[in-house]
């Protein structure tokens, strides 16, 4: 009998899985779509394989706008005015930097995060990490079903209660889509943000903002660290940013894309995956800019300072800005916001399962699970405290968020980081130390909102 082969040490292991475990289907990130969508030769003009790159940015994107955003955004421009504007842009440019990081990780190596962590970490330590995540997508998608619910509520009436069991339907949604292909699954991503971004569109002009005063508040001002109730608010703004689960989304969609596994093909799709994601980004900027400038327009001015809850802010919107659809469109957004997200935790939600635990389950059984976890809070809160429970539930989510952030950003970075692992792909050492300055960043201002909250 031959012996045992000795194994190989953990340095040895972890530079192997480059590019050894990308072969077979079993080992694919989402093997259902994995490199399904056609790219143009590499003599195709600029245009067209952005376009055939453009995509998973934007899905990304979902999470940087969806409703657990709104209130922070409301309450900063209606209490401050446009001065929290530049918290937002410093909040984008942190997300563009961990998004092309994760769009990087998933092309250079073909594993998505939630793979890279199940091969480099030991077993208990990949079951703690599984838990967190899964913990993180519930609390995202009880902001979602919170946001649809209020948003059903807001256009037709409906109460809390049944717009939470109504949006249990979007699995269906979510299924047509997956079965159609990735790429209409992606189209209908973008639909709803055009809708979402017109919607803002429409409302930014009939508040008629000041130029001057909306782009000053771009500028970083003193008085947002030195006031303490801004800078409370400015933590909110960013905490509510980057979402855990987009960072292991992003680095498995990105490989749905059919480029030559080779070292000039992944560093080509590493180009264009990053354009599409900085540009989709910037459309979160805007939406996110929006929200906050309609709020500052509308309510700083008007002695409705107070102004922090999505309800409140439908109510008066078109009165004050003296247009009778404004309420409609903000309610509108909201809803498509809510739509959208769900999507996106759906696919994160099978990303981190398959990825951790190597556990298929079918897309609708995860889609219920998932928003099961998130309807059953919703439900029992309404039923014993009302709907203002669901305003207090919302909050605790984004604290859970929070709480999740560490135990997506630091591997990343780690992973990233390390030449053994990324080989001619690591990011340089200035961008390193960037990465991990914006990681100390979000991490020290989510522990203290999360402080803050539960003192």
């Amino acid at each position: 009998m031959m012996p045992d082969r000795p194994a190989p040490p953990r340095a040895t292991r972890n530079a192997a899985w480059r590019f050894e475990k990308t072969s077979g289907p079993d080992q694919n990130s989402l093997p259902e779509v994995f490199a399904s969508v056609q790219v143009p030769q590499a003599g195709a003009s600029w245009l067209r394989r952005l376009l055939a790159f453009m995509g998973p940015g934007y899905m990304v994107s979902v999470g940087y706008m969806d409703p657990g955003n709104w209130a922070t955004d409301l309450q900063g421009g209606a209490q401050f005015g446009y001065t929290l504007l530049a918290v937002i842009g410093l909040s984008n440019f942190m997300a563009v930097l961990l998004q092309s990081l994760s769009a990087r990780l998933g092309i250079a190596t073909g594993r998505d995060l939630a793979q890279a962590c199940r091969d480099h970490f030991p077993p208990a330590v990949n079951i703690v990490l599984w838990l967190a995540c899964e913990l993180a997508i519930t609390a995202c998608d009880l902001a979602e079903v919170i946001g649809t619910a209020v948003a059903l509520q807001l256009l037709f009436g409906i109460s809390l209660l049944m717009g939470a069991i109504i949006s249990v339907l979007d699995v269906f949604i979510v299924l047509f889509l997956m079965n159609r292909g990735f790429r209409y699954l992606e189209a209908f991503v973008i639909g709803l943000l055009s809708i979402i971004a017109l919607c803002f569109a429409v409302q930014v002009i009939a508040a008629h903002p000041p130029v001057a005063a909306m782009l000053a508040g771009f500028i970083p001002r003193t008085t947002i660290v030195t006031n303490s109730q801004m800078l409370y608010i400015a933590i909110g703004i960013i905490g509510a940013t980057v979402m855990p689960h987009n960072l292991y989304l992003h680095s498995s969609i990105v490989q749905t894309r059919a480029f030559p596994r080779t070292e000039p093909g992944r560093r080509d799709a590493i180009r264009w995956a990053t354009w599409d994601s900085t540009i989709a980004l910037m459309l979160a900027l805007f939406i996110n800019a929006a929200i906050l400038i309609v709020a500052a327009a509308a309510f700083h001015t008007s002695g409705h300072q107070d102004v922090a809850e999505i309800e409140d802010a439908y109510r008066l919107l078109s009165p004050i800005l003296g247009l009778g659809i404004a309420s409609t469109l903000f309610a509108v957004a909201l809803l498509a916001a809510g739509t959208n997200s769900t999507i996106t935790g759906t696919l994160a939600g099978q990303i981190i399962m398959e990825g951790f635990l190597r556990l298929h389950m079918p897309p609708w059984a995860r889609r219920l699970l998932t928003r099961g976890l998130a309807i059953v809070p919703v439900v029992a809160v309404t039923a014993l405290y009302g709907d203002q429970g669901v305003g207090r539930l919302l909050m605790l989510s984004q604290v859970i968020l929070s709480m999740q952030l560490p135990f997506a950003v630091v591997p990343l970075v780690m992973f990233v980081s390390d030449r053994r692992k990324m080989g001619p792909f690591a990011i340089s050492r200035p961008v390193a130390l960037l990465s991990w300055i914006v990681t100390a960043v979000i991490l020290v201002l989510n522990f203290k909102l999360l402080f803050d909250t539960v003192s």
